[in-house]
């Protein structure tokens, strides 16, 4: 089964890893971790977890572009967060940059805390998995 690489330009530049696979003729995407990183490789906002998730989500959206789906196209979400507290006490300006990505697309998510994440001022990490093109039955 072929896999192919999917790196943006409008991303940094991955090092040691890859930002997203697709696989099965180009249907499924598994995404990488992304967490606040902007292009220069820095965390854009140390201490801001709401402008960390939009970021993050921002990157997500940048490989599912280049891998030609959209948002809605996730079916998974891990989110990692360093302090649970901070995002539950965010909760609505965090909805509200889900919303501005998803709209009302819900993915299959988990939420964990965990203690530290690679760099050092992440306070959030997203990966997933999308279906591209796949249509959309619902119950």
């Amino acid at each position: 089964m072929p896999k192919t690489i999917v790196n943006p330009s409008s991303l940094a530049k991955p090092s040691g890893y890859s930002n997203g696979f697709m696989i099965d003729g180009g249907r499924l995407l598994v995404l990488a971790g992304q967490t606040g990183m902007d292009v220069t490789g820095r965390i854009a906002s140390p201490g801001d977890i709401v402008a960390q998730f939009r970021q993050a989500l921002s990157n997500l959206q940048a490989v599912i572009a280049e891998a030609g789906g959209a948002m809605t196209d996730i079916v998974k979400l891990n989110i990692f967060v360093t302090e649970r507290d901070a995002y539950k006490t965010n909760l609505k300006p965090i909805g509200e940059v889900y919303r501005s990505f998803f709209g009302r697309h819900y993915p299959a998510m988990t939420l964990v805390e965990v203690k530290r994440l690679f760099d050092d001022e992440a306070m959030i990490e997203i990966e997933g998995w999308a279906v591209i093109g796949g249509q959309l039955i619902s119950e």
